[in-house]
């Protein structure tokens, strides 16, 4: 089986190891993270707030970590992808789910000195060889020159596959794009600056988001349209604006979505194109939903977009308005883990 690593194990490097839990698609054997109480690291797996108890926990052991069913797993604790021997345990593939930029530069360190065939990076920085998200570009990869993939953002992750079958069937002349992403682990409780978690050590110039998370929906820019921009052919920023605001909840996001189209169209002809791709799909990229249902109810989703048609709507022949949910940690994630599988099946690994 598949050997992956994964470097970083905050929130979504969880995710991404739970969701393989349950996928089985690829063998974590080595886990690399800064916190240097190995106990700890255990204790972050076994137990989530968001997420529950794993059925079967793990525990340390000689540097490792195991379980009742699993084979053990190396752990380190540098501060940089490249200090890690990833090739003393014949790893694969590395996920980079630190969110550090600089642990780029260390990837393409080690892609070159060919300590592992290719590392997914989890942001969607610009020194990278290729930007995927499932469903929207996914064919575009090429094995020999994209060596450094960026599994792209769970605001793009989600608004990629909506965006691309949207200007393909009906075209996009222009719009506007409201995200509302509930709070990370870089935020404060109480106020305070507004520390980076990419750029260790750098204060944000966005000092709002240094305002207390409870209690307060933060406005903010987001780079949601400029990671969907890079993965659907035919849409700039020009043509979408954009804006977030960071909402006082634990999980799952939303974007609120309004286009102009290049052809008139109705509800019921925009519904049936993404029933079409629901009914027609092999990974869970798309669901459409029409309960009456609110955001925790999309807790451990593991669709990209989730698409509230109770909102819907069609107004003068080209303008839609369209509402998206999606679990910004474990829908991404579960992607994350269906790219690896998509790259390794190509590979023939």
């Amino acid at each position: 089986m598949l050997r992956v690593g994964i470097n970083g194990l905050g929130r979504i490097g969880r995710a991404i190891f739970r969701a393989n839990l349950i996928k089985k698609y690829f063998d974590v054997v080595v886990i690399n993270d800064i916190n240097p109480d190995i106990d700890n690291i255990a204790y972050t797996l076994n137990y989530d707030t968001l997420y529950g108890r794993l059925e079967l926990p793990f525990h340390s052991q000689n540097g490792c970590l195991i379980n009742a069913q699993h084979d053990s797993i190396q752990v380190y604790h540098e501060a940089h992808i490249g200090d890690v021997d990833w090739s003393r345990l014949n790893v694969d593939y590395v996920i980079d789910a630190s969110g550090v930029l600089d642990n780029v530069k260390h990837a393409k360190d080690l892609i070159a000195r060919q300590n592992v065939k290719r590392v997914f990076v989890t942001h969607s920085p610009d020194d990278v060889d290729f930007t995927m998200v499932l469903g929207a570009n996914e064919d575009q990869l090429n094995l020999d020159q994209h060596k450094i993939i960026s599994t792209s953002i769970c605001d793009a992750t989600a608004l990629g596959p909506v965006l691309q079958a949207i200007n393909i069937k009906f075209g996009i002349k222009n719009g506007y794009i409201t995200t509302l992403h509930p709070w990370l682990n870089y935020q404060n409780l109480m106020d305070g600056p507004s520390s980076s978690w990419s750029v260790p050590g750098e204060i944000y110039h966005h000092y709002a988001l240094g305002r207390s998370v409870d209690g307060n929906m933060i406005p903010k820019p987001t780079s949601a349209v400029e990671a969907t921009c890079r993965v659907v052919e035919g849409i700039n920023e020009q043509m979408i604006g954009s804006f977030s605001y960071r909402t006082p909840t634990a999980i799952v996001g939303s974007a609120d979505i309004t286009l102009n189209l290049g052809q008139t169209l109705t509800k019921s002809e925009l519904i049936d194109v993404f029933e079409k791709i629901e009914a027609s799909q092999h990974i869970k990229v798309i669901h459409n939903n029409v309960e009456p249902l609110v955001s925790l109810d999309f807790l451990k989703s593991d669709y990209s977009a989730i698409i509230d048609h109770r909102w819907t709507d069609v107004v003068g022949g080209s303008m839609v308005k369209m509402v998206l949910w999606y679990d910004n940690e474990w829908g991404y994630s579960s992607r994350v883990v269906d790219q690896v599988k998509h790259v390794s099946d190509k590979e023939g690994l």
